[in-house]
């Protein structure tokens, strides 16, 4: 071996000597511009021309890493250390991500880097209790501290699971260190004696069948073995394949991230790319503030609205914009949806799943159509050197069945609506492009379940008192009140009103629901009952109004009764410790994001101070 041992003197890249190189501190205020020789963040660990005083240390770093046989030359400098985030275990969803992660790491070696994989936290929705969404700021706190702590440089961000992509996002935007999303990718179609069914999407509609009593439960279960053919997360546009479109409309992955296949091999040389990029990215100092910017989330919105995404992503978007400080509202949603119809024709909302997705053209074919509208703002940058409009000049549709024209939409805009009144007077969403029409102007008396045993134990009575006119209300499940804000809010009706033909009914919550369900959902009513919400004082019998057009959601009470009912009432007691106590006392609402108050903003990525 004829590499050398001995301290380098000068910049293994271009011969300057480490004291004309810039102090690891300055590297977070470095701009873009920056020369492409500094000194590398990961040198604050490695340097073997640290002071006397501290080179005892960086030995000690050294030598623990060349147990694992690294050669010395890694560390000479002149190789970022890029940190592979991986969120695959205990995730079926992520579970190919280790296998991906080897492509990730032959591109990041081919372009110079040093690459080391750091498993997190795996939010994965599959088998997450109570809800995956109680656990996303904590994967947030694991990303953000694995990257703070360690000589990393930069960073990749292997997601899929609906979490997993805001959560690494969120966690990586408060170090704000160079960083590429590759996500896992959708799984194949669903397949079910000739028919094609789509992740969750067809599971609900099954299962309202058996609950009416028109499919046995013999194949009810039969289904199962078909619903999940192959590895990756969801293959309807559910929360899973809405953030990987976000991560592209953002401009925090490559092209054509978002829907390739997790089987597809053009998913593993997409993951090879990336892994060079990273290592172009540190070398330039492109962080995530310099892509995330107003725009960029403006565009995201729009694109969220074309493609008929997952209502959770309004949540998770205000969280990532609340880490690298872009203001944005719950009502930018309303706002900036407006004029944008929904043109992908996929389930929930419409016909395909995401393998018709992507052979039709996937993401850039829709940023595209929005760009010659003037919908986006087509200069924004994004990691691939290169702006929106330059990442998409060239992409065709090869299916307009499946990505049809704004002209001739799936839907007429909007997408999603943000309705307030007097029973949510800061806000709650609906998901218009999958709802039925007929009650978007509705008035029917609430049918109240006080949480979700009381609904469990009483939605398939024979003595509910209900018709296809009555508004189901669920009540304490929130952030605090289930914990966690779960994906229940989509109900399945009454037994009874399946029997009588009826399939949708307004149902109201302060929870969530998949991005794969559908109906007349009001979803994330906010303050929450747990908190004294006016939802919380909602009986039985009371009159609720609906109206999308006016976007309001009402109840029929005066102010003096709103008062008397909450006289005498007092909060459920918190947990007594541990993390459902911290995200207790410190969660914020949904129409904030949902995130820990003290986690908001960006901590940077100085160097900590020595450990030895």
């Amino acid at each position: 071996m004829s590499r050398r041992e001995d301290p380098p003197s000068s910049c293994a890249r271009c011969q300057s000597s480490p004291e004309g190189l810039p102090d690891v501190e300055d590297l977070a205020s470095s701009s873009p511009a920056a020369p492409s020789c500094r000194r590398l963040r990961s040198q604050g660990w490695y340097d073997p021309n640290a002071p006397d005083d501290y080179l005892k240390d960086h030995i000690y770093h050294r030598s623990w890493l060349r147990n694992q046989g690294h050669p010395p030359h890694l560390l000479d400098g002149s190789h970022p250390v890029i940190a592979v985030i991986n969120t695959s275990d205990f995730n079926p969803c992520n579970g190919h991500l280790r296998e991906l992660a080897q492509s990730v790491k032959n591109g990041i070696r081919e372009a110079g880097g040093f690459p080391m994989e750091a498993p997190v936290f795996a939010t994965g929705e599959c088998c997450l209790r109570p809800t995956a969404m109680m656990y996303r700021n904590l994967c947030a706190m694991d990303v953000e501290e694995i990257c703070r702590a360690n000589p990393v440089d930069g960073v990749v961000l292997l997601v899929g699971c609906d979490k997993t992509t805001p959560a690494c996002l969120m966690g990586a935007c408060s170090v704000d260190l160079p960083t590429i999303v590759v996500s896992g990718g959708p799984m194949l179609n669903g397949r079910h004696r000739g028919e094609v069914i789509g992740s969750g999407t067809s599971l609900w509609k099954l299962h309202a069948q058996k609950k009416s009593g028109t499919l046995s439960s013999s194949e009810f279960y039969a289904a199962e073995a078909g619903m999940s053919r192959s590895t990756g997360t969801c293959n309807t546009m559910g929360t899973a394949s809405t953030m990987a479109c976000m991560a592209e409309a953002l401009g925090m992955s490559l092209s054509e991230n978002a829907a390739i296949p997790a089987v597809d091999s053009r998913r593993k040389a997409l993951a090879h790319m990336s892994g060079m990029r990273i290592v172009e990215l540190v070398k330039e100092n492109v962080k995530p503030s310099d892509i995330l910017t107003r725009e960029a989330f403006e565009n995201a919105i729009k694109v969220l609205c074309a493609i008929g995404g997952s209502t959770n992503v309004l949540i998770h978007l205000l969280a990532i914009a609340g880490r690298v400080g872009v203001p944005l509202t719950l009502d930018d949603f309303d706002s900036l949806g407006r004029d944008v119809p929904t043109i992908v024709n996929l389930m929930p909302a419409g016909k395909y799943l995401m393998e018709e997705f992507y052979y039709a053209g996937g993401l850039p074919v829709v940023i595209k159509a929005l760009i010659e509208e003037g919908h986006l703002h087509a200069d924004a940058v994004t990691v691939t050197g290169s702006t929106q409009q330059q990442n998409v000049a060239d992409a065709d549709n090869f299916d307009e069945n499946v990505i049809l024209p704004l002209a001739s939409p799936l839907s007429k805009p909007p997408h999603v609506a943000v309705l307030r009144g007097n029973l949510a007077p800061n806000g709650a969403v609906i998901k218009v492009s999958a709802a039925s029409e007929h009650l978007l102007h509705h008035r029917g008396r609430a049918v109240v379940f006080k949480d979700i045993d009381d609904y469990k134990a009483r939605i398939d009575s024979d003595e509910l008192d209900c018709d296809e006119t009555s508004v189901l209300v669920l009540q304490s499940c929130g952030l605090r009140g289930y914990p966690g804000m779960p994906e229940v809010g989509n109900m399945a009706l009454p037994s009874k009103m399946l029997k009588q033909g009826v399939e949708d009914m307004v149902r109201i919550s302060d929870a969530r629901m998949s991005g794969t369900a559908f109906g007349t959902v009001v979803l994330h009513v906010s303050p929450e009952a747990a908190l004294g919400g006016p939802l919380n004082f909602i009986r039985d019998g009371d009159m609720i109004s609906l109206n999308v057009t006016e976007r309001s959601i009402s109840v029929d009470i005066s102010d003096e009764e709103f008062a008397r009912r909450r006289s005498g009432w007092s909060p459920p007691p918190p947990p007594e410790s541990g993390y459902a106590r911290l995200f207790h006392d410190r969660v914020e609402g949904p129409e904030l994001g949902a995130d820990f108050d003290f986690l908001r903003g960006c901590r940077g990525s100085v160097v900590p101070k020595y450990s030895h």
